[in-house]
């Protein structure tokens, strides 16, 4: 670990002080299944995810055949790129969420009798 003999005796300290055999689903909770489970709460964050790294592999792979372009007008219009499908599948969250929240009951609701 790269921690300086400061900071060290700290961690330990306050791990000793949290470890009162008390754990909570959270402490236990592995990085895969927390996102399984931010994935089933909101499922646009998968896409955004995936157009992400789908943006950023294609870059990646067309920084070889750029021609005359300069590398960093290349990285540039990737991160532009990138960026917009993830501020995209967010807006589309956003408006999901929305509909799901108050446009489907205020017109699909059942009326109880």
């Amino acid at each position: 670990m790269m921690f300086s003999n400061h900071f060290y005796p700290l961690l330990l300290l306050e791990r000793k002080m949290s470890a009162d055999n008390q754990w909570s689903a959270d402490e236990e909770e592995g990085q895969l299944s927390r996102l399984i489970r931010k994935s089933r709460d909101s499922p646009f964050v998968p896409v955004g995810i995936a157009g992400f790294m789908t943006v950023v592999s294609y870059g990646l792979y067309k920084l070889k055949y750029r021609k005359d372009q300069k590398m960093s007008i290349h990285l540039i219009h990737m991160r532009v790129a990138a960026q917009g499908f993830v501020v995209g599948a967010v807006t589309l969250g956003v408006l999901y969420s929305m509909y799901k929240d108050y446009i489907r009951p205020r017109f699909f609701s059942v009326s109880k009798k």
